[in-house]
């Protein structure tokens, strides 16, 4: 099975996922990220687009690696990944759920000043192209990408992850961590992921 986690900017997506990862036996986070820095480095920069998912290289490898693992993986696979294009999410995950590929889609999230907050946290400050989609994801998944949505504001990432795990029918392993141990491991994939 697939679950995509979508979400805008700030909604908890990476977090969510290494955290399901940790409690989720036999499962692994692909990030379609790392499809866009491969593009970026791999053409000349006059033809970089200022959205990487506005190469259609990016959606077709995507999808094509997903359908691959999902075809070969026994485990889950998680994927974070903010995709508000209606035509893009269609191009990758409509069309994996078209071909019958088991794919769970969720969208975490929050208001303006929560997504705010939580970006402010990650050292974003002043303007940045993550803060200036905001109002477009949350327009996009008010009214066109819209089903299955899970509402982060005010709740811990723990809760976060067993609704994630509940809505789509698995178990999470016991979290055995202390509170100090969780903190460190959340810090380290945020700043693993700042980019």
């Amino acid at each position: 099975m697939i679950i995509w986690l979508n979400g805008a900017f700030g909604s908890g997506k990476t977090t969510s996922a290494f955290e399901l990862k940790r409690r989720l036996p036999n499962s692994f986070v692909y990030d379609p990220e790392n499809i866009g820095y491969f593009i970026r480095e791999n053409i000349p920069k006059e033809l970089h687009e200022s959205n990487f998912q506005d190469h259609e290289q990016w959606r077709i490898f995507n999808y094509e690696m997903l359908k691959y693992i999902s075809n070969t993986y026994e485990g889950t696979v998680i994927v974070p990944m903010t995709i508000f294009h209606p035509q893009y999410y269609e191009e990758i995950v409509q069309k994996l759920i078209d071909e019958g590929i088991p794919l769970r889609h969720f969208i975490l999230y929050a208001d303006k000043n929560t997504l705010l907050k939580r970006l402010n946290k990650r050292l974003e400050r002043g303007e940045t192209w993550a803060k200036s989609q905001i109002d477009r994801c949350i327009e996009v998944f008010n009214t066109e990408i819209t089903e299955e949505k899970i509402i982060t504001d005010n709740k811990s990432i723990d809760f976060v992850v067993e609704e994630i795990a509940k809505r789509s029918g698995m178990s999470l392993l016991l979290d055995k961590r202390t509170y100090l141990k969780k903190l460190i491991d959340r810090v380290a994939v945020l700043i693993k992921h700042i980019r």
